[in-house]
């Protein structure tokens, strides 16, 4: 993918690809991606307006980083058809079982970036977001990688310019030390307040908080689950 001009190469780890697609996978890859992907950054393809990446008007736009499987993503789109779901995931059996999702339900909300997160709200407009889900991140818990953490300071300072004011965002994650590097980030990150007041309101999720499969195996395997909520403060609030 050619690099926008003007900024240092990025470097984005973990896998591309896992086993061998199944014929139906790699036909949606061919033919039904190219109708949804966001187009990567080019002379051409610069700055993004979202809402014009639909043939139909919407009322906001969400974003999804890390969208695994899909499930959640999916679920989203259903629930609400007139709202614009981007969703970003490097991992090519990822976005085949998000298209199977999308194909099988007739979703025409959604949209895909398949590749870096923070080459995507780099081209996004100022406010232009209501909602974005950050859901099971890789912890990378190895601390020689902790650099490899997509909740970093870059990453949380891109979200709140993109961010409009009393957009929320979400996150979760079944590792705790992950948790904490989590709470420890935003915690610096003046332009986004936390909403949880009392202990569940971190043990669970809300009731329009469809879990993924990551989710499912965690809490299978006898794991907590971690879910933080934060809003968008005002551009003129202060902490």
């Amino acid at each position: 993918m050619p690099e926008p001009p003007g900024r240092d190469r990025r470097v984005l780890y973990g896998r591309r690809r896992g086993h061998r697609l199944r014929p139906r996978h790699q036909a949606l890859l061919r033919e039904l991606l190219p109708r949804l992907a966001i187009p990567p950054p080019s002379p051409e393809h610069g700055a993004i307006d979202p809402a014009g990446l639909f043939d139909f008007p919407v009322r906001e736009i969400w974003l999804e980083i890390g969208f695994g499987g899909g499930e959640h993503l999916a679920a989203q789109a259903a629930a609400h058809p007139r709202v614009g779901l981007l969703g970003c995931e490097p991992y090519v059996n990822g976005v085949a079982k998000l298209l199977a999702r999308i194909a099988d339900r007739g979703l025409r909300n959604v949209r895909i970036y398949p590749d870096d997160a923070r080459d995507l709200l780099d081209r996004l407009p100022d406010a232009s977001l209501g909602r974005v889900f950050v859901l099971f991140p890789d912890p990378w818990p190895k601390a020689r990688h902790h650099r490899r953490r997509i909740v970093s300071t870059e990453t949380l300072a891109s979200l709140g310019r993109v961010m409009r004011d009393g957009a929320e965002l979400r996150l979760a994650t079944d590792h705790a030390e992950y948790g904490r590097w989590m709470l420890a980030h935003l915690e610096r990150e003046s332009a986004f307040e936390w909403l949880a007041r009392r202990p569940g309101d971190w043990r669970r999720r809300t009731g329009d908080w469809p879990a993924t499969r990551y989710e499912v195996k965690a809490s299978g395997q006898g794991r907590a689950c971690l879910y933080l909520r934060y809003r968008r403060r005002r551009r003129t609030e202060k902490p």
